[in-house]
């Protein structure tokens, strides 16, 4: 299925071998991991299609669904399950229907999703005008050719999913080796800094980004000494915290962001990346604030302006006291499904 911005295989979860371990090894055939091009497996050769989302019937009280996303490396035989994935997470509701775990309604279908990953909800409200999946409709999303019909995602207390806290540090704003950054957990771990501080405009497109040997060494130094103070160890061999270059944008409430996955600048921008900029972007005291002046409390639309277009957020936050609050981020993603069959492995897998 092809998930927002994202595209890869669904599993539900019985059918994976129950042992860490051997799923990856599993994983990482399916996709043809380690190499560039993933001939030998469905992967496409990028990050945003060597995605895997891993689904079951939930065990936790008031949801329908358990979620676990797999990235899996290209370059390496490497599975990271710490991150969570957005745009993946637009198929978990139509997958889920159309496997049964969920019963559609006539018109539309909520979803409740329990995100294993970071231990959050997420409501995914689903088009099923005749009690089945719908995927078509007139939605566009930035990033995807033609249309769709629009999955509505609600993120839930999404704060400090993966390190218990919105702001790990215990700062909104950390100076790593000279660069002012900001460490945020709002439904995915972020580096965030401002581009002048790494000589850059904001606007360069990904490949150019990409071609900077110098800088995406600079980055990850930060992300590394980011990961150790965000109290998640040594993240050379995982995806989080995800880096990103933010500027400002064409608007008040509009934020410019390059987000990197870690080692390559994405050619649009992850749904819970997205999440977590727009939410910086309100929260005085980060980095990202400076690039605007958002007033809290806030009850609306960010817009983060990424190299495919843009991604509206819309986001209830308050403060009493210094104590800030997101309990609402919502966003319209689209899903595509592909194909359905049978992926074999070598016998030496499993």
């Amino acid at each position: 299925m092809r998930g927002g911005t994202s595209r890869g295989p669904y599993f539900r979860a019985e059918d994976l071998p129950s042992d860490a371990t051997e799923r990856d090894r599993v994983l990482l055939s399916v996709m043809g991991s380690p190499h560039p091009s993933q001939i030998n497996g469905l992967g496409g050769g990028s990050t945003l299609t060597s995605k895997v989302a891993i689904v079951s019937r939930s065990t936790h009280a008031g949801c329908d669904a358990d979620y676990l996303f797999a990235q899996v490396s290209i370059d390496n035989a490497t599975v990271d399950t710490r991150p969570n994935c957005g745009n993946m997470l637009s198929g978990i509701g139509p997958f889920a229907i159309e496997q049964g775990l969920v019963k559609a309604a006539v018109g539309e279908t909520t979803v409740r999703i329990f995100n294993i990953n970071t231990h959050t909800v997420v409501e995914a409200t689903v088009q099923t005008p005749d009690g089945h999946v719908n995927y078509e409709g007139e939605t566009r999303i930035d990033g995807v050719p033609g249309t769709g019909a629009p999955i509505v995602l609600s993120f839930l207390n999404a704060e400090g999913g993966i390190t218990g806290s919105l702001f790990p540090t215990g700062a909104r704003i950390d100076t790593i080796d000279g660069v002012e950054v900001t460490c945020i957990d709002m439904a995915m771990p972020l580096m965030v800094v401002e581009a002048g501080s790494l000589g850059l405009k904001g606007n360069e497109r990904p490949e150019a980004l990409d071609a900077n040997v110098a800088l995406l060494r600079r980055i990850e130094a930060l992300r590394l000494e980011a990961g150790r103070r965000m109290g998640l160890g040594d993240v050379s061999g995982s995806v989080v915290p995800k880096p990103v270059v933010v500027s400002r944008g064409d608007g008040p409430f509009a934020v410019q962001s390059r987000y990197f996955t870690p080692h390559r600048c994405h050619a649009a921008h992850a749904v819970t990346g997205a999440i977590a900029v727009a939410s910086s972007f309100v929260i005085p005291g980060t980095v990202t604030h400076r690039l605007g002046d958002v007033p809290l409390p806030f009850s609306g639309n960010i817009s983060v302006v990424h190299p495919a277009g843009r991604i509206e957020i819309s986001l209830d936050a308050s403060i009493a006291g210094n104590q800030i609050r997101i309990t609402r981020a919502g966003v319209v993603r689209t899903a595509r499904k592909i194909m359905k069959g049978s992926v074999f492995v070598p016998s030496t897998i499993i």
